[in-house]
């Protein structure tokens, strides 16, 4: 009998912290997840995603192509023959619509769209080419088709170090638009999540600081990211596309955190809201069609770092490189207008 006691004495023990490392995998670095929606798959902080394992490799699983007789285009196909559909979708009005763009609104605050939009930004870009923006991508690896196809194979690894595949592509966009408008801007392509995924905030949060000690005059930084949405498999994946000029380009989601009972420190939460309604207004009058709703939410993602900082998701895994390049390239026009006309 008391062979019996002491075993399961253990196993209640093992249970137990079990429970609290699943507890604390949920709250790394103080970062809470936000809170989900039926329709958007919101990024969990710091979490392993189930589908991947926790490394990224430098070379991704091979994947063999054929070449389409018509377009000439390589497009991806398995040893299997397996293929899953992508779903393309425009997101529309959704949550508080106001003027030509919707916010989502997922906290307790009672968000006023056009109080917000009076107050203005807290912070003034100079004119003397010194760096005031820092482009830089917790997740670096998170990476895109390369053909445009209503399918993708199973066998599919949305995660590179091929700069020229991942998000850092997109940040290459954003900053040669703010260069060419006279902003000094500087793009840090550290691969936050290689070769461990879990921690890649804390160890983004590092390179901020550094950045931000070196350069004294920074204003504004942004975390790009890619997003992902849908179950996978035969429910296939979810493309978020407008065609702008008759060109397909993904659509963005701008997000923006919030001091929320038992969050960290935010004080500048409403100043970075400001900037992404602001940012929001903007994009969606140059280039309509380009924006998902704004979502303002109930966590931190090391936002809290200054009164311009924006985490802004170009597209999907299943979106071509290429989409988002171009979104880059709008956003960063538009970024520069705010910015110029502030």
């Amino acid at each position: 009998m008391g062979r019996n006691i002491r075993k399961l004495s253990l196993l209640f023990a093992f249970v137990a912290i079990v429970a609290g490392m699943y507890s604390l995998c949920n709250r790394v670095g103080g970062y809470v997840t936000p809170k989900e929606n039926s329709v958007e798959v919101v990024k969990k902080v710091d979490e392993v995603p189930t589908t991947t394992p926790t490394t990224v490799s430098a070379t991704v699983p091979t994947t063999k192509t054929k070449v389409n007789k018509t377009t000439k285009e390589t497009v991806p196909t398995t040893s299997s023959g397996k293929n899953y559909p992508v779903i393309e979708k425009q997101f529309g009005e959704d949550g508080i619509t106001y003027d030509n763009f919707c916010v989502k609104n997922y906290t307790d605050y009672s968000l006023d769209i056009a109080t917000e939009l009076k107050r203005g930004l807290p912070f003034k870009i100079e004119k003397n080419h010194q760096v005031q923006v820092l482009i830089f991508h917790t997740h670096t690896c998170e990476s895109y088709l390369k053909s445009d196809t209503d399918y993708y194979p199973s066998d599919y690894y949305p995660r590179t170090t091929n700069n020229k595949e991942n998000v850092t592509a997109v940040g290459d966009e954003i900053e040669k638009q703010l260069k060419k408008a006279g902003i000094g801007v500087i793009h840090d392509k550290t691969k936050h999540d290689y070769p461990s995924y879990n921690g890649g905030y804390d160890r983004s949060y590092q390179t901020i600081q550094k950045y931000m000690e070196k350069y004294k005059g920074i204003k504004v930084v942004l975390d790009i990211h890619r997003d992902a949405i849908g179950e996978g498999g035969e429910s296939g994946k979810v493309k978020p596309t407008f065609k702008y000029k008759g060109k397909k380009a993904s659509q963005i989601m701008i997000m923006t955190g919030y001091q929320y009972e038992g969050g960290g420190d935010f004080p500048f939460w409403r100043d970075n809201l400001d900037f992404a309604i602001k940012l929001q207004q903007t994009a969606e009058t140059m280039y309509p069609g380009l924006t998902r709703p704004l979502n303002f939410g109930e966590y931190t993602y090391n936002l809290n770092v200054c009164n311009g900082s924006l985490l802004i998701e170009f597209g999907t895994d299943v979106n071509t490189i290429d989409e988002v390049k171009r979104s880059g390239k709008m956003v960063g026009k538009a970024l520069a207008k705010v910015l110029q006309n502030n």
